[in-house]
């Protein structure tokens, strides 16, 4: 999986996972598109954004929240 555009520094935004290095987090990102904002009206609102942005930011949320089982010792 290619996330080039999902940056992590320390100085912006606390480190949160941010698009290329700018002051918008993946999370602001995803919650915009989770209430029902569409492409469009959020790269109208965030014109320096990119629709590859916005793929690779629900790309980076979506691998966050993969489930992984773990096997537990048995005792």
């Amino acid at each position: 999986m290619n996330l080039n555009r999902i940056t992590f520094n320390p100085e912006i935004m606390g480190g949160k996972p941010c698009i290329r290095d700018m002051r918008v987090t993946v999370g602001t990102v995803v919650s915009l598109m989770a209430s029902g904002h569409t492409l469009e009206e959020i790269l109208k609102a965030y014109p320096y954004l990119e629709i590859d942005d916005l793929y690779q930011a629900l790309s980076y949320a979506a691998w966050r929240t993969e489930e992984v089982e773990v096997p537990l010792a048995m005792s």
